[in-house]
């Protein structure tokens, strides 16, 4: 049997409430990054470590429509 990775909460949250920390939008919360600058890190290659797992996450949420989803989400 295979261990499944447990799903971080915390990203989510992080999502919501971490500010870009370098580039075009330094400053601006990731869950505003525009779609545009998200595909760019999608052709380009995401970050390593965490911040290019949470803008990835980001990227998939708004692609799909689920930013509704973020709304919920309380630091």
């Amino acid at each position: 049997m295979q261990d499944v990775p447990m799903p971080d909460g915390q990203l989510l949250v992080d999502i919501v409430t971490m500010k870009m920390p370098f580039g075009k939008y330094k400053g601006t919360v990731l869950r505003y990054l525009p779609v545009s600058y998200l595909e760019w890190f999608h052709r380009k290659g995401f970050p390593k470590g965490r911040l290019g797992m949470m803008l990835e996450t980001l990227y998939e949420i708004k692609i799909n429509g689920l930013e509704y989803l973020l709304n919920k989400i309380k630091p």
